[in-house]
């Protein structure tokens, strides 16, 4: 799953939902890839009702199926004023982590590796939902752009869904993929769960 350049993430819509699922799918042919499933405790799902969800903690797993094991997981902790998304593979070995801007109109993050130095960035546009991934140089190495998901979906929940496409590669095609992939998890998450 982790060595394509495009995906499809599709949020389940649900009008009082507490917990997160999302489809990962082929763009094109709108084949299921995988699925990422909140897998966050119980006790914080029902303390959301009390509570902004985008301040909780959460945790993410992406599975091929449901019942597969994790290939990928995203957790974040306690966001008052800024975000911390950490990224891991299926076995916990960490990819990094992303850290939310605390003074952007834009939107988005500061990529990390494990050690804490900056390796990309994150960049949001003030007139659409899309994100440019960047590398240090300033080359695109992926793009997140929010797709529109019909008026009544618009309207009366908060599932999104998201349109991601990495570069070519080569041999790094499946640690970047992740990134950018968990990057569009991580912008739902942390900006559109606000509403």
């Amino acid at each position: 799953m982790l060595n394509r350049r495009t995906y499809f993430i599709r949020e389940h819509a649900g009008v009082f939902k507490l917990k997160n699922t999302y489809d990962i799918l082929d763009p094109e042919t709108q084949q299921q890839l995988g699925y990422a499933l909140e897998t966050t405790p119980r006790w914080i799902m029902w303390l959301r009702l009390l509570s902004k969800q985008h301040v909780t903690p959460i945790s993410i797993e992406l599975r091929e199926t449901p019942e597969s094991a994790a290939v990928l997981r995203i957790e974040r902790g306690w966001a008052f004023f800024q975000s911390k998304v950490f990224v891991s593979d299926g076995q916990g070995q960490p990819h990094g982590y992303f850290k939310s801007k605390l003074f952007s109109f834009n939107g988005g993050f500061g990529v990390y590796s494990p050690g804490g130095e900056q390796v990309a960035d994150l960049k949001g546009s003030w007139k659409s939902w899309d994100f440019k991934f960047l590398s240090t140089t300033g080359e695109e190495v992926g793009v997140v752009t929010k797709q529109w998901a019909g008026l009544s979906q618009e309207l009366f929940t908060n599932a999104d869904n998201y349109l991601v496409a990495v570069e070519d590669m080569g041999a790094l095609q499946a640690a970047t993929s992740a990134l950018v992939l968990a990057a569009g998890l991580a912008i739902d998450l942390v900006y559109n769960e606000r509403r």
